[in-house]
């Protein structure tokens, strides 16, 4: 095991930045608020994706629950930042970030996996923060336009590129399941392919995905919003043919349609078409976002929370957004944890237009926590209870942990 309390940190040795509350001078007595962290860890569950929890742990007996975005390399991460956050105040958590933003900026701290990673910390600041205080997450970040927040379920049928296959799924989450927003993926074969790498779309291919988007309008009509996914997968040219060519239906928008990387790329097609596009969970922290939003590159934006900067960055992001004028659908494919974060956001801002659902098939997603019910009919309700609302069953979480890996303490 790395002892990476002890690796060197060049950066401190001449950053003018160091955040820390000793660097700070924070010093004041805060009464029964001096707290300070002793600890954080992380145990990754596999789920439909593999969720990284993470928690941190402090002196009072509090402990906080969070989420980084999925995937390899977080929890290496994490522990290495953990000596950065022992001693520090839980409740300074626009200072902790900035300060964890700071520390790791030679290790890529504008995007990625360093920025997934802190966002785990950062939404355990927020559980810890709300229990220390007695509120939930949702007054931490500016308290509540709503009680409830309406969910899209992320639709996947039993042959994803057959339409009449799509669209009996669509019908079967609309009428059995009680969703009014659904979304389904066009990135899917067509048998029509000539060349997959490089990114253009064929006539007979465009006329396929139109195929699904018809069907499955037509078969929820009005009963539902439909949006349907790309995940960066067409050429500009493909894009702008795409979008034009299911202006007729009802597309609550088209997600995705090009790379993330190149925003003026993404302007030129959303310019191009009255098919709403949405982008957004590959772009990183409100600095990212800006550029799509400044120039009018999106007309919905759709942030993942747990891997784009956490609570309070998406708070920031929702704010940008609302200069445009802009809704926030946020991307989501977390455990209830990241999930329940994210309900707390779009409570919180006025902006929020619906949040992913994207474990509707995973019988046992909601075991994780000892609450129940949290999406129904649609909707999810946003809890009371201090902090996020939301208490682990470590019991549940020991069962479904990735092999290898070990379960974090108790609280």
């Amino acid at each position: 095991m790395v002892e990476y309390a002890s690796l060197r940190d060049p950066n401190a040795e001449y950053t003018m930045r160091d955040l820390s509350a000793e660097t700070m001078g924070l010093t004041a007595s805060r009464g029964d608020r001096d707290v300070e962290i002793t600890d954080v860890q992380t145990t990754m569950v596999d789920g439909n994706y593999p969720w990284i929890l993470v928690r941190v742990y402090t002196d009072a007996g509090v402990v906080g629950t969070g989420e980084s975005y999925w995937g390899g390399g977080d929890t290496a991460i994490v522990e290495r930042m953990t000596p950065f956050l022992v001693g520090e105040n839980p409740l300074d958590v626009d200072r902790l970030y900035e300060h964890l933003v700071q520390k790791m900026s030679g290790e890529g701290s504008i995007s990625g996996k360093v920025v997934s990673a802190i966002s785990g910390i950062e939404i355990a600041l927020h559980d810890a923060a709300g229990k220390i205080l007695g509120v939930p997450a949702y007054q931490l970040v500016g308290g509540k336009y709503r009680d409830e927040v309406r969910v899209y379920c992320d639709c996947h049928a039993g042959d994803e590129s057959e339409p009449a296959s799509n669209a009996a799924e669509a019908e079967r989450v609309v009428s059995d399941l009680g969703y009014d927003a659904i979304k389904f993926d066009l990135d899917v074969p067509s048998g029509h392919e000539k060349d997959r790498a490089n990114r253009h779309l064929r006539g007979p291919e465009i006329d396929h995905k139109v195929d699904i988007v018809r069907e499955v309008c037509e078969t929820v009509g009005d009963r539902a919003d439909v949006a349907f996914d790309c995940h960066w997968s067409f050429t500009a040219s493909s894009a702008k043919r795409l979008a034009s060519a299911i202006e007729e239906y009802d597309v609550w928008w088209l997600e995705d349609p090009v790379p993330p990387e190149n925003h003026e790329v993404q302007e030129v097609v959303t310019k191009s078409t009255t098919t709403p596009i949405a982008v957004g969970e590959n772009v990183y922290r409100k600095f990212g976002q800006r550029t799509l939003l400044e120039p009018q590159a999106v007309d919905v934006v759709a942030p993942d929370l747990p891997r784009v900067g956490g609570m309070r960055e998406t708070r920031k992001i929702a704010d940008l957004a609302d200069m445009y004028y802009v809704p926030v659908a946020m991307h989501n494919v977390a455990s209830p944890v990241g999930t329940m974060a994210s309900a707390h956001v779009a409570a919180a801002i006025p902006n929020a237009l619906a949040l992913e659902f994207h474990s509707y098939q995973l019988g046992w997603w909601e075991d994780l926590i000892e609450e129940d019910g949290l999406v129904e009919n649609g909707r999810m309700a946003v809890p009371e209870e201090p902090g996020l609302g939301v208490t682990l069953d470590l019991d549940a979480v020991e069962e479904h942990m990735v092999e290898g890996e070990e379960l974090f303490d108790e609280a």
